[in-house]
């Protein structure tokens, strides 16, 4: 599944455990979306030193 599928469900969960008092189901939502977070910065910074790389590289040819 995509990160924004995931922060999606992950809202739908903790939207759906705050209206049911379902403290854990909410819960679990605030985890997948913050894990969908983690995951696009580090994927954002995986590029970003990718970049970095390819132009040093370039520099050295």
């Amino acid at each position: 599944m995509s990160d924004a599928m995931d922060k999606v469900m992950g809202r739908l969960k903790e939207i759906t455990g705050k209206i049911t008092g379902h403290e854990r189901l909410e819960a679990e939502g605030r985890t997948d979306q913050a894990k969908a977070k983690i995951r696009e910065k580090a994927k954002s910074v995986r590029h970003r030193a990718e970049g970095v790389m390819d132009s040093l590289k370039r520099d050295r040819s």
